[in-house]
């Protein structure tokens, strides 16, 4: 979209047209201390409170109360399936088969499952390829499987790198990574959606030039998932990872997804942690029976799921099963679009957006890097009621969310970032 204009009317005549204008109104929206509402631009750390959530996790509570351990078979929703109350719903955010995805753990125990499963180093074949500024925790993880596995983990991580005074990742490089040490690469993980810049990789590029050299491959989707079409199944990766408590809006710490091809559904030679909830449901209780793995990623739970969580999460999976994944994507690109506009039209030379400009390849998070400043920047747009992120040495990141965000909301915070920048 390019026919963008200047001004507050502007703003406020693309909310009156917005048609998921009024699912604002279905979360709780914080407050400054004289009952403003704050302009809130932190989803892509963690997503707002939708208003039903409660009265989800109150349907559990009662049934808990009522009946005991009989909600277990027992009342509207029973927990010993409730797990597959999300699969649907949770497949379509992802663009996955419903045998492909399952809501377990949280999101390091998952990507340290993955890997137990899919990182199969052998003496000459062990390396593991990240972007270079990866989430510290796939960092970390990926280190200490190296070690797990006996190997040193300076020499095992390969980095792909952006070239020297840019910020965003080139697919030439990670090429050039492949041809140079194809044959020593046991594993490539990418964050599906990096979480500093906001570029948005090409999952299905990065799939198939790895499974070329015999890399197995996964995705950290934290920042993708209820955020960009991911196209899971159709990338092809061997697995995927995600929390739910960013852009799903489920709560803090809340459980996280786990995606596994189809292709590896009914492999039972591969290597895994095993528990009593990966065990055939129709013996699961019958207790002494040898292990009967359930076929898919429900083959990969171990423990009988936290049922308050996954009701927190069924409240927002509800909702975006009602909205639907391409408006939600529709509005995001025009929201942030809409930011970008705003933000250039500032014509100031310390400001640059270090998100990719092609709409198809982010989402609705811009980085924004203004130069010669300090954190006093940051304080200073929280005191006018701008909720952002920092990022050192000089990067805001905001994301407009589309289920929540407005065009009002992207137009204040820009006029405040002038403000300050003015002064």
């Amino acid at each position: 979209m390019s026919d963008y204009q200047l001004g507050l009317e502007y703003a406020k005549t693309q909310d009156q047209s917005d048609d998921l204008s009024a699912y604002r109104n279905q979360f709780h929206i914080p407050k400054d201390t004289n009952g403003n509402d704050l302009i809130y631009f932190t989803g892509n750390s963690l997503g707002l409170q939708p208003k039903s959530t409660m009265s989800y996790v109150e349907e559990e509570l009662k049934a808990w109360a009522e009946l005991g351990v009989e909600g277990h078979t027992e009342g509207k929703h029973p927990w010993l399936h409730y797990h597959e109350f999300l699969t649907e719903n949770m497949a379509n955010i992802v663009g996955a088969k419903p045998i492909e995805v399952i809501v377990m753990n949280t999101l390091t125990a998952n990507l340290h499952f993955m890997m137990v499963s899919f990182y199969k180093p052998t003496k000459t074949k062990y390396k593991i390829v990240i972007e270079a500024d990866a989430f510290p925790s796939d960092k970390f993880a990926v280190e200490s499987q190296l070690r797990h596995h006996g190997f040193d983990e300076k020499d095992g991580i390969i980095l792909w790198k952006p070239r020297k005074g840019n910020e965003l990742a080139r697919y030439e490089d990670l090429e050039a990574i492949f041809d140079l040490y194809g044959d020593e690469i046991a594993l490539t993980l990418i964050g599906g959606v990096n979480y500093y810049t906001g570029q948005y990789f090409d999952l299905k590029r990065i799939t198939s030039l790895a499974h070329f050299h015999d890399s197995m491959v996964g995705f950290d989707c934290a920042h993708g998932a209820g955020n960009v079409k991911l196209n899971l199944h159709d990338s092809g990766a061997d697995f995927a990872v995600w929390c739910t408590y960013k852009y799903l809006n489920s709560g803090p710490g809340s459980l996280a997804g786990c995606f596994v091809h189809e292709r590896h559904a009914n492999d039972r030679e591969l290597n895994r942690f095993t528990g009593w909830w990966s065990h055939n449901k129709e013996t699961r209780f019958n207790m002494r029976d040898e292990f009967d793995q359930l076929p898919g990623a429900e083959g990969w739970q171990l423990s009988n799921p936290p049922i308050l969580s996954m009701a927190a999460i069924r409240a927002s999976l509800d909702m975006f099963a009602e909205v639907g994944m391409d408006r939600l994507v529709e509005k995001s690109k025009k929201l942030t679009g809409y930011f970008e506009f705003l933000i250039e039209q500032l014509n100031n030379p310390n400001i640059k957006i270090i998100t990719p400009k092609d709409p198809y390849e982010r989402g609705c998070q811009l980085s924004i890097q203004v130069l010669n400043v300090d954190k006093k920047l940051h304080h200073k747009l929280t005191e006018s009621g701008v909720v952002s992120d920092w990022r050192e040495p000089d990067v805001i990141r905001c994301a407009p969310v589309p289920l929540y965000n407005t065009y009002l909301d992207v137009y204040t915070m820009v006029e405040k970032l002038k403000e300050i920048l003015n002064d």
